[in-house]
């Protein structure tokens, strides 16, 4: 085993010539693992915002945005690993940023995402809690971690797909348990990343770090965060401008009016601006609000006024108000769009030793920070609040509780439960073995929780981790099949 903790594993590897010649070969074990998992290759199909058959054409899905994150991330991290003075020793002294830490973890940081992006989440979240009284309920990025660590296994029986710690570490986005990080007004944050039944392989992790405080990012975690804001903010603005769903005037017209009528909305209670939220100009205070309510280390009026003058000009009376046609010409000036707002962004970088509240140790400057928060405004405000998607995405969550009743319902049959696929069956052994494994070795973290509770949490455990897993088609056709709508039984790739 090698003496850097950063990079120890479960098990020694054996490693060819080529691999011995490189610097960290183990971190480029790690992304080559990732990337030829079957969990990553299903998030091509996996929705990201809206589903390329609900869209019409071809949209950024959970894959197309993992890999563009990556890029993203990769370029961050080399300009930090090449710095040779004082930004590289203070990267050195909070434990390193590695370009291939910081890809596998962008390149994986996604795989927890069930079937019909966020909506699949706080589905599988509800029902977690309310049908299985799971209390941590589901996360993407809990689930994220649980699968690296545990559920898809490589070489190491228990030990997920064996990774250094160093890219465990840097996936933990909000390295805590639920209700435990990211307090702000007496309030936890609804984000977190290790389930109870995987925290002691994510604490293992931070052994290797030192000089990273508990509750904070790993400096290559940071990273990958990051970049995912940049892509998220810049490629779903991709897709709905390409699709046509931007509607130029009216988003002109919310940008004018807050401009306009900005002392008036100030002196207005939430409560109010709220009560219309959809008149011109009161969504965007209210996306001031909260961002002032929830991060006061960073927000600035100024620094806000000064990004919604910038996305005005770029975005609104810039890109906006030629509609994308589908030419070459159209291509080049939305890719030039694009790439100049990405290099801005990646430029924008700081790296501080000892950061802000809720933030990491390398994070957008203050001007880029509120860009970046205007921009993810325009797709969150005028697609995502559309009543259309809304009775879409109402439909897709129905089919995903009939999904994890129909299953819970098989396993609750003595019957038929030996029919159930051997899947299922395997997750809930590894959910059980689990609990059983906290309830022995952390009696504290499952209170008064008898072993008929415990086994009856691993099943709805199991049962969750077995639905999340499915792609968008797989789930609209184990629904099918569940409620006997369909006589195609053998659809291939299933995974049953």
């Amino acid at each position: 085993m090698t003496a850097d903790p950063r990079v120890a594993r479960r098990a020694p590897e054996d490693l060819d010539e080529f691999q011995r010649a490189e610097r960290h070969p183990d971190f480029r074990v790690d992304l080559e693992r990732i990337r030829f998992s079957p969990y990553f290759s299903r998030l091509s199909a996996v929705t990201q915002v809206i589903s390329q058959s609900g869209a019409g054409l071809a949209v950024h899905n959970r894959l197309t945005h993992s890999v563009k994150v990556a890029a993203v991330a990769r370029a961050i991290a080399m300009h930090l690993y090449r710095d040779e003075g004082p930004l590289g020793e203070l990267v050195t002294e909070l434990g390193g940023c590695d370009p291939v830490v910081v890809q596998a973890a962008a390149s994986s940081h996604d795989v927890g995402h069930p079937p019909f992006g966020h909506l699949g989440e706080r589905a599988l979240d509800r029902l977690a809690r309310d049908r299985f009284r799971l209390r941590e309920g589901f996360e993407g990025n809990a689930q994220t971690f649980r699968i690296l660590t545990r559920l898809d296994e490589h070489d190491v029986s228990g030990a997920g797909l064996n990774l250094t710690r160093a890219v465990r570490a840097a996936v933990l986005k909000y390295p805590w348990l639920r209700g435990q990080g990211g307090t702000r007004r007496g309030a936890a944050s609804h984000k977190f990343s290790m389930y109870v039944v995987d925290a002691d392989d994510a604490w293992d992790a931070f052994v290797a770090y030192p000089s990273i405080a508990r509750g904070q990012q790993t400096l290559e975690c940071s990273v990958m965060d990051v970049a995912d804001d940049i892509a998220y903010s810049l490629h779903d603005l991709d897709d709905f401008y390409r699709a046509g769903l931007l509607n130029q005037a009216t988003i002109a017209g919310e940008f004018r009016e807050w401009r306009r009528e900005g002392a008036d909305l100030r002196a207005l209670d939430t409560g109010s601006l709220r009560s219309v939220s959809r008149a011109p100009g009161h969504s965007l205070e209210l996306l001031w609000r909260r961002l002032e309510e929830r991060d006061p280390w960073i927000a600035d009026a100024d620094a806000f006024d000064a990004a919604v003058a910038k996305v005005t000009e770029e975005v609104v009376e810039g890109l906006l108000t030629v509609p994308f046609d589908g030419s070459l010409g159209a291509d080049r000036a939305l890719a030039r769009f694009t790439d100049g707002w990405i290099r801005h962004l990646q430029s924008s970088v700081e790296v501080h030793r000892e950061p802000a509240h809720r933030s990491g140790h390398v994070m957008l400057d203050q001007t880029a920070w509120h860009e970046v928060a205007v921009l993810k405004f325009l797709h969150e405000r005028f697609i995502l609040d559309r009543p259309d998607l809304a009775v879409y995405q109402r439909g897709q969550a129905n089919l995903l509780e009939r999904l994890v009743d129909g299953f819970a319902a098989w396993l609750e049959d003595p019957l038929d439960v030996r029919r159930a696929p051997r899947r299922l069956l395997d997750l809930v052994d590894l959910a059980t073995e689990d609990y059983l494994a906290v309830r022995r070795d952390h009696p504290e973290a499952l209170p008064d929780v008898d072993e008929a509770e415990l086994r009856q949490r691993a099943l709805g455990r199991g049962v969750i981790d077995y639905v999340a897993a499915l792609t968008d088609a797989q789930a609209t056709h184990l629904d099918a099949m569940l409620t006997g709508q369909t006589e195609r039984l053998w659809e291939s790739g299933q995974g049953l």
